[in-house]
């Protein structure tokens, strides 16, 4: 009866697999990807900050120093010093969790100009082929679009498809912050699509500062590399592995600016990023909404510090990906079920995968409620 019974389950577990892997791999009529890089590690330019040492000592190393040691550091050095470092090695600052909030402001700047001149540079050689031109120009437009002077870009990586992290709002001076972690097909060519303003991450920041009345800030997070289409990538933890200790750090540097802990707004695989993270993250809420699943079975198992929210509206497609974790792939159990034990937000008024912060739903204001501290 015992065996009987196990043989069941076991082929309930490897049909759900199955079905994962039908799904993941665009036989359902979703696209399949190639396998993406993760990009990790320490910014570009960190061999010469290393190598500097007109401070007559060290810098703290990118790749081994805590946030709290960088800020430390940094509230040690005189005002022209900091600016000193900012022009030397403004793509080490612009990415150091724990820099100066205004200092990776105009670090990121510089980084930005220089980007765009090089992009530019390539798009205007003739021995470059027609697709690298067309490809250097839209990055050039891309920088120049973030080189505006409403815009505050906290962290920015060119290398690869591009990583970013955009505030709206004043987080020097924030009550209260939050973070908006991406899933599937964002970089810093498509963190805020126009078509789309709802489903990129700097479209669900924008949405949550101007729900809360800029009574807080918010920052669209793109800083992992995220899986390309419904491919391999998407099924699997890897690229959310890698992720995981990159947001860690970065919430880190948040707080150890004296923000205030974030709620961080997790969707779709950026809920398994930040399930993976959710014991580091020093946050007071951690929301996932349109998720596969955090790579956990239950909130206690998330170890986490933060209240755990979860939302998932009936007309989201993520329903039908089966909530399995075998042979590495899929993400677990369903983060809405009773038995994970999250708080469950309401979603009904929410459409489709990325409808969750249009305006007049009811996650967006149950968000709103969370992000702002008036929840309960």
């Amino acid at each position: 009866m015992v065996l009987s019974s196990w043989k069941r389950r076991g082929r309930r577990t490897l049909v759900a697999a199955a079905l994962t892997t039908t799904v993941i791999t665009g036989t359902a009529g979703w696209a399949s990807a190639h396998e993406q890089r993760p990009l990790t590690g320490p910014p570009p330019g960190t061999a010469s900050w290393r190598a500097d040492h007109s401070l007559h000592d060290a810098l703290p190393d990118p790749a081994t120093a805590r946030p709290a040691q960088v800020a430390s550091f940094f509230a040690g050095l005189s005002v022209s010093e900091q600016h000193e470092l900012v022009v030397r090695h403004p793509s080490v600052v612009g990415n150091l969790d724990g820099a100066p909030i205004g200092l990776r402001y105009e670090a990121n700047a510089r980084a930005l100009r220089a980007e765009r001149a090089r992009a530019l540079g390539v798009a205007k050689d003739a021995t470059r082929t027609e697709q690298e031109r067309s490809s250097a120009r839209a990055r050039a437009e891309r920088c120049g679009e973030l080189l505006a002077p409403e815009r505050h870009i906290l962290a920015f990586d060119p290398r690869g498809r591009g990583q970013i992290a955009e505030v709206f709002g004043d987080l020097r001076g924030a009550r209260h912050v939050s973070v908006i972690v991406p899933g599937s097909d964002i970089d810093l060519g498509s963190f805020d699509r126009a078509t789309d303003p709802y489903g990129t991450p700097a479209g669900m920041a924008r949405a949550l500062y101007r729900a809360t009345d800029a009574r807080t800030a918010v920052v669209a997070w793109v800083g992992y590399t995220t899986p390309v289409g419904l491919g391999p990538d998407a099924a699997t933890g890897r690229l959310a592995e890698a992720g995981a200790p990159r947001l860690a750090r970065f919430v880190q540097g948040l707080t150890a600016v004296g923000a205030p802990e974030p709620a961080v707004f997790c969707h779709s695989y950026g809920s398994v990023v930040c399930g993976l993270a959710a014991h580091r993250l020093p946050a007071s809420d951690l929301v996932v909404f349109a998720s596969p699943g955090v790579r956990a079975d239950s909130v206690a198992e998330l170890r986490a510090r933060a209240r755990v929210w979860a939302a998932r509206d009936d007309s989201d497609w993520i329903a039908k990906v089966p909530n399995v974790e075998l042979f590495g792939l899929g993400h677990g159990t369903d983060p809405t079920s009773s038995s994970f034990g999250a708080r469950r937000i309401a979603a009904e008024k929410a459409e489709g995968h990325t409808g969750y912060f249009a305006p007049g739903t009811d996650s967006l204001r149950a968000f709103t409620d969370i992000a702002t501290g008036d929840s309960s």
